[in-house]
């Protein structure tokens, strides 16, 4: 029998690569690296092990807060038990909040209250400390929080507040402009816009032909409006040419449009309307349009003293919001005799600048707040650096 001949596919095939025999071991040739396309984006770094999810974990610190401090820390202060038997008594629905279940973490504030088993406790907790804001507001500037015709309105510009909210102290229409007052404190708020304190309300009016003397006493006597009877502490010449007449005028309490019905009823319309001061606080010289200021604590007490609240107590560092003054006009410069700031007309032939603080002694007899100009009431603050700018223009909304 004769023997077969290998074929020539089989002398060619190498050791072990047979159908049935193991893989002859083969080392991986290395494919040729490619060069990157022009424009191709760079190969991404290998992952850290920070990227990769071994992150360190971060806890969240809450700083104390002394105007709303946490539930069960209130009560372990003020002897009731430990912390962690508030909790546990919080946690078994115990303990009430303004007759609602409390629960574990929970803050309160000054007015809440608290009931144990349904005993109400008397605790004590800080108010917040009272701040006052000096606003420039512009002509065409709604005081209200909602518009329906989306209008432009103050409270967008001012600064934000942690806890509570900027109350108006009084309102000025949509065309008066001038000085407003805002705080966060209702009390206040309420205090300085009763008629009992007497506060008085110090406007620059510039109204279409001279008063006559006959006119102006009417206007002191009193003239009878739909809503009562209204007279004018004070009427002072503000000076004007042609038409255009200013004068100063003081009243005693805030009725809406009052200034300006008083001089429709004896003849005269109003084409401008800017209030200057509000009682000791005058509309400081520097502060621009659209911009606010927020008075140091002393001018705070000032305030408070006139309208008999108590003195507030000092703030500890940090507690009390810094807030953002408005910055000084630098045209006018600090060396100028300063007052409260002038309305300027925008007609011709009708100008009023009067230089002095208003006349006349407030209540606390210690001068006007702000008389001395914007760059004597930021130095009183204690800022440091450049004062920023509050809210003007569309731009700076929300602050």
């Amino acid at each position: 029998m004769q023997a077969k001949k290998p074929s020539r596919n089989a002398a060619s095939r190498k050791p072990g690569t047979g159908r049935g025999g193991p893989p002859a071991p083969s080392s991986p040739v290395p494919r040729p690296r490619r060069s990157p396309r022009q424009g191709a984006a760079p190969e991404a770094a290998p992952a850290s092990p920070v990227a990769t999810g071994q992150r360190q974990a971060h806890k969240r610190v809450l700083q104390p807060d002394a105007q709303q401090p946490k539930l069960h820390k209130l009560l372990a202060q003020a002897g009731v038990g430990s912390r962690l038997e508030m909790e546990a008594l919080i946690a078994q629905g115990r303990i009430t909040v303004n007759d609602q279940p409390a629960h574990v973490g929970q803050r309160v504030q000054h007015g809440d209250q608290i009931k144990i088993n349904g005993k109400p406790l008397r605790l004590r907790v800080a108010p917040p400390a009272v701040r006052v804001l000096a606003y420039h507001k512009v002509a065409g500037e709604m005081v209200t929080r909602e518009d329906p015709q989306n209008r432009p309105t103050v409270f967008r510009k001012l600064p934000h507040l942690a806890h509570g909210k900027w109350q108006a102290v009084g309102r000025l229409d949509l065309n008066t402009e001038g000085l407003l007052l805002l705080t966060n404190s209702g009390d206040l708020a309420n205090r300085l816009m009763h008629p009992r304190y007497g506060l008085e309300r110090e406007y620059a009016v510039r109204i279409l032909g001279a008063l006559s003397a006959s006119e102006r006493q009417q206007l002191l006597d009193g003239v009878m409006l739909e809503d009562g009877h209204a007279a004018f502490g004070s009427i002072q010449d503000g000076g004007g040419e042609g038409v255009n007449q200013w004068y100063k005028v003081t009243i005693s309490e805030g009725r809406n449009r009052e200034v300006r019905r008083m001089m429709e009823a004896v003849g005269h319309a109003v084409s401008r309307l800017i209030r200057v001061r509000y009682g000791s606080v005058v509309l400081m010289r520097g502060l621009r349009r659209g911009m606010w200021l927020e008075l140091p604590e002393r001018d705070v007490a000032r305030l408070m003293e006139e309208a008999d609240m108590p003195r507030p107590q000092a703030s500890a560092p940090g507690q009390r919001g810094a807030g953002r003054s408005a910055p000084a006009d630098r045209s006018r410069g600090r060396n100028k005799p300063s007052g409260p700031a002038a309305p300027r007309s925008r007609g011709a032939g009708s100008t009023w600048a009067p230089q002095a603080a208003p006349r006349g002694k407030p209540k606390s007899a210690q001068g006007y707040i702000g008389a001395d100009g914007l760059g004597a009431m930021v130095g009183r603050r204690g800022g440091k650096g450049r004062p920023g700018a509050a809210g003007r223009g569309p731009g700076r909304r929300g602050r």
